[in-house]
């Protein structure tokens, strides 16, 4: 059977609960009909590029289907009546990938990095106010103004 590749978006008022609920509904139509769901993955709640029926966030899940056409076909028209799903995508792959996806693989990375540890004083975040007379330039000059006969008198 033919290998697919669906990516969902369900609105953001529902819960990942009722998101997974919609994938299982999925997952057991295709066992019905022979095929079987190579890969899920839930990417979570995610901002839309968009305003799409009144949702500015939307749930992600990808599904990895091995199934055929027929039962493709009536999955979209499934997915098209269920109100809870904002957009969805299926295209045909040639093989499902079994690694994270980018958008999962980026997400743990983020999460890897978050902290950095603290955060070193920087030239203008040492916490004192500096007034007028406090930058580098001023420093510099009135270092160096003994030198050039700046005021003192012999």
């Amino acid at each position: 059977m033919p290998l697919y590749e669906t990516v969902l978006i369900a609105r953001n008022d529902v819960t990942q609960a009722q998101v997974e609920l919609i994938a299982d509904e999925i997952g057991t139509d295709l066992t019905a009909d022979g095929g079987e769901v190579k890969k899920r993955e839930y990417w979570g709640l995610r901002g839309l590029a968009y305003r799409i029926k009144k949702n500015r966030k939307g749930h992600y899940m990808l599904l990895g289907l091995d199934a055929k056409p027929a039962f493709i076909t009536e999955m979209e028209r499934k997915l098209g009546l269920n109100e809870d799903v904002l957009r969805f995508m299926t295209i045909r792959i040639e093989a499902i990938d079994e690694a994270p996806s980018a958008i999962l693989s980026r997400k743990s990375d983020e999460r890897e990095r978050t902290f950095r540890g603290p955060k070193p004083a920087g030239r203008f975040d040492s916490g004192r106010r500096r007034g007028y007379d406090d930058r580098e330039e001023f420093r510099a000059r009135d270092e160096f103004a003994p030198a050039f006969g700046g005021g003192e008198e012999e």
